[in-house]
Formats: C-alpha cells, structure tokens, sequence
C-alpha cells in the first residue's frame, strides 16, 4: 500500500476483513468523495487511515420491501406523528442497520377500510421527497409501491403516483381470503378477527366482500399496472406466489422479483425461470414463517433464495446475512452478503451499487461479530459517514 499523504476528501479503511463479490480478503479500501477509489491487499500505514481492527466491511446493504416507516407514521392505533419527522426518524433507524438504500414500501389499497394507509399515503410519499429534496437524509430513499389488486380505487391511485421519479419498485398483491398467503380460511379468520376484533357475523361479512372485490377487480388491475410498468421500465415484483399458475402469471407480466413466494414449488420455478426470490429476514432469524408458509431456511438449502428483505425487522437483514453463512448447508459469506447487496441492486437495475469494487459508490458498513452477532460499527452512504 503507497505511503503518499492522504489527499483531503480521502478516507481509507485499512486492517479490514473486506466482503468481495466472490471473496473475503484482509486489505485497505481508498474512498474518494462518494465512490471508492481503490481496493487493496494490504495494510496502509498512513496516518489519518481508519484502522477496522479486522472487522468485516461489506457493501451497504439494499432494502427492498420494508414498510417500517409506517410505524413512524402511525406509531400507536389512532395516533398520527408529524411526516417530517416520522420520516427521518425512519431514515435513522435504516442507517443504523446498515441499509443504505431502501425503498419504502407504501400501500395502494388495503382490505381494511380504515387502515392508516389510505389517509397516509400522499403523506408519507411527500415527507420523503421532502428530507431527500432538502439533502437532510442519511440513506438513499426511493419508493416502493404496493399495490392491492382488489381494491376498488388501486388503479386510480397507481396511475397518479406512477410518474414520481424516485419510484423504482411495483408489487401486485391480493390479500383475499382462501388464496396465497391466506389460502386457508381459518387462518385468514384468525389473523383478521385478531386484529380488528371482528365477531363472527363481521368477519363473514368482510369475507364475503373481499371476495366480491377480487372477483371485480383483481385481474383487471395486475393487468393493467403489470402494463403501465412495462412502459415505464419499472422493476415488477409478484408476492405471494403459492403455485405454478401464479408463477406463470407473473413471468407472463414480465416480473423480476418473487416476493415472499409461500411454497417451495413457487420458489423453485421462480428461481428456475430467471425471477429474483426473494425471502423475509425476520423467518430466518425466527426459524420460519409467521404465518405457516415455507421457511428461507430450506431455500437457502435448496439454494433458490436470491434476496432477503428486512420486511417488519431492519436489524434482522444483517441478522439474517450471517445467519445463512454460518447455517449447514448454508451459503458462503460472500454469497450471503449478495442476498442484502448485489442481487437486491441487480433486480432493480441499479448498477453502482451493491459491490465493493472501484468506481461504485462508497455505500459501506463496518461489521464486527461480537458473540457470533454481527453488530453495526460504522455507516457510509456515499463516502459520508451517516452512522
């Protein structure tokens, strides 16, 4: 490693464990600016170079499905918070867990009439334009729209936000009882009659109008969103995807990512035909589903899972990186670390991020295991230190 003087918009990690995309090696990456310059074997003995004491630097880490910020939003039932500060609030919380691109996934449509998310939406999308118009976040923010095919007014409000220029992600969702994520009724009575407290007669009738509504407009509505991406070049996600037929459907609208497919049937012919699967962080800390549905555990065996998501949990995306390393019949390091970094960037099109390598931007998270948990010491997110 040279010797020369630092110049002053330099940052050098040295004494570093660094994540490659096919390796982990010990050596000293350059930072200049907001992309990082170089990448060495070696130890730097520059005065000013950041000594990582052998800790693990990795890419920062890309989410792509998380809908935490609505906790900031609404962080108790009834109780709105100021959209500025919700939104940075947020914005800290993904920093501190090493993500360092997130797109934050907003609800069009909910099978809950009452749910914040109707009322929230324009807020939410305006306070994160807001904090990044105004260069006050520490991330990259971009949007992910989540799209209930079967509800009435999706379409309508699909088309009024599908110019925004940070919308970079559309998935198409139908939450309906007896199908995907709910194909058994009783499992979509118990979750629903848990949450809003619905007697029997209430919950028949909310069954028998979500059924209603899928019928009218599921079909209509993936068809005709799955064509406006198109059109626009937006990344697709399908979610939920339980059979074959579903996987036919969505490689048919021209999906890229599978998220959160609920059998292994689904999740194989997603991997086999070329769509990112991707699997929820949280079931792989956990050991499994929530709600009953295939655990990551067993496709990351199958070796078919793609990318993790952070989903309700960011700390668990660093949580579930090590996890699978260090699994039997898990993936290598490397591997591992792509799951959160260079498949994520890949399935959405972003080329210069995702990897260490000269010339990408210097997205960076200093990593060290303390009792097998890999805990956060440092954040970069274009060359700035954001945590």
């Amino acid at each position: 490693m040279s010797t020369d003087v630092m110049s002053s918009n330099e940052q050098i990690l040295t004494n570093a464990r660094l994540v490659l995309e096919d390796e982990v090696v010990s050596g000293t990456l350059t930072i200049r600016g907001d992309r990082i310059q170089a990448v060495d074997t070696g130890h730097s003995s520059l005065p000013g170079a950041i000594d990582c004491e052998g800790d693990y630097v990795i890419p920062g880490m890309i989410e792509l499905h998380t809908d935490n910020m609505e906790k900031y939003f609404q962080p108790r039932p009834k109780v709105s918070w100021p959209g500025r500060q919700a939104a940075l609030a947020h914005d800290a919380q993904m920093a501190a867990s090493g993500i360092t691109t997130v797109f934050d996934a907003v609800s069009i449509g909910d099978v809950d009439d009452q749910s914040m998310r109707h009322t929230a939406l324009h807020d939410m999308v305006e306070a994160l334009s807001a904090i990044t118009r105004n260069g006050i976040s520490r991330v990259d923010h971009r949007l992910h729209l989540r799209c209930e095919v079967c509800h009435p007014d999706t379409l309508k409000r699909f088309l009024a936000l599908a110019e925004l220029p940070q919308l970079g992600l559309v998935s198409l969702m139908d939450h309906s009882p007896g199908q995907r994520q709910f194909a058994s009724l009783d499992a979509y009575r118990t979750y629903y009659q848990g949450k809003h407290g619905f007697d029997d007669a209430t919950m028949d009738a909310f069954i028998e109008r979500q059924l209603a509504h899928s019928a009218e407009y599921s079909s209509a509505h993936r068809q005709a969103i799955a064509e406006a991406c198109r059109q626009r070049d937006l990344a697709l996600a399908s979610h939920d995807d339980a059979t074959i037929e579903h996987v036919a459907e969505s490689l048919e609208y021209g999906t890229r990512i599978a998220e959160f497919p609920t059998t292994r049937e689904a999740a194989e012919a997603s991997h086999r035909h070329g769509m990112a699967v991707m699997m929820g962080a949280p079931n792989v800390v956990r050991g499994g589903s929530h709600s009953g549905n295939i655990a990551a555990a067993e496709l990351v065996r199958l070796g078919v899972l793609d990318v993790l998501s952070s989903d309700y949990y960011p700390a668990a995306l660093l949580d579930s990186v090590f996890r699978i390393a260090e699994m039997e019949g898990g993936y290598s390091l490397a591997d591992a670390v792509a799951c959160a970094t260079r498949a994520p960037a890949l399935a959405v099109g972003l080329e210069d991020r995702g990897r260490i390598a000269e010339g990408l931007r210097a997205d960076l998270v200093r990593v060290r295991q303390l009792d097998d948990h890999p805990l956060v010491q440092r954040v970069w997110s274009g060359g700035r230190q954001v945590h």
